[in-house]
């Protein structure tokens, strides 16, 4: 059993981690497992961390202004869908340690492809569609398709706001289809219900008042940032657990 005071820390992390989330719209789980792999394993964490990704995606979505293109989100579901078939028949073929590499490898590559990458990047169709791919096959695998996604969206889009709505309604989608992968395959233990169970409510309490602090972030610290956490994240991933 996971003993009470490591539920308290992981929730006192979260508040943080996902408040950085719901303003920069991804990395919240990255920064999670950057502080709680050195606790708790990395699996057990990506599984927990479905709660505070739909409570992140679904404010963050509520309180801002209407952004996302329903044709345009669906267009990148409808191939992120069929990774994410993928993704989740890997998720319990791999081991916990051989997991956490994998995940830490991705990670750092789509991280460092953002930091060395031009302020402005374009895309063909063929190469967003590989992305939506890869971005539902990472997040029904490793919890995390961000770093994909934000690469995506940024080729795409050049506002802030725009990009971050369109990356919370992805994740929001994937993370509703994974949560229902989970209860088929009875995934969640009594120890990761205990969790979100106990974490819940503050961390609604923290989202719902932190989600206004999008708002003083300028766009060129936005895509600086999200660079660097990515990147950074992927490679505290290697020596962590």
């Amino acid at each position: 059993m996971i003993a009470t005071w490591l539920i308290v820390l992981l929730t006192m992390v979260c508040m943080v981690t996902f408040t950085f989330e719901i303003i920069f719209g991804l990395a919240g789980t990255i920064l999670m497992l950057m502080v709680m792999t050195f606790f708790i394993d990395a699996k057990t964490l990506v599984i927990y961390s479905v709660l505070p990704q739909i409570m992140t995606a679904s404010i963050g979505l509520l309180r801002s202004p209407k952004t996302v293109d329903l044709r345009f989100l669906a267009g990148m579901l409808g191939f992120a869908v069929i990774g994410s078939v993928f993704g989740l028949s890997l998720f319990y073929y791999f081991e916990t340690k051989v997991f956490q590499y994998l995940l830490a490898t991705a990670i750092t590559l789509f991280g460092l492809y953002l930091v060395i990458s031009p302020h402005v990047i374009h895309f063909g169709t063929i190469t967003q569609r590989v992305l939506d791919f890869f971005g539902g096959l990472s997040q029904a695998l490793f919890g995390i398709s961000g770093p994909i996604a934000m690469t995506r969206l940024i080729g795409s889009f050049q506002d802030k706001l725009v990009i971050r709505n369109y990356a919370l309604a992805f994740f929001l989608s994937l993370n509703i289809f994974r949560a229902g992968g989970y209860i088929v395959n009875d995934t969640f233990t009594d120890d990761i219900l205990r969790m979100i169970v106990i974490s819940a409510p503050f961390l609604f309490v923290t989202l719902w008042f932190s989600n206004r602090l999008h708002h003083k972030v300028n766009e060129r610290q936005f895509r600086r940032v999200v660079s660097w956490i990515i990147f950074l994240g992927g490679i505290s991933l290697f020596f962590s657990g």
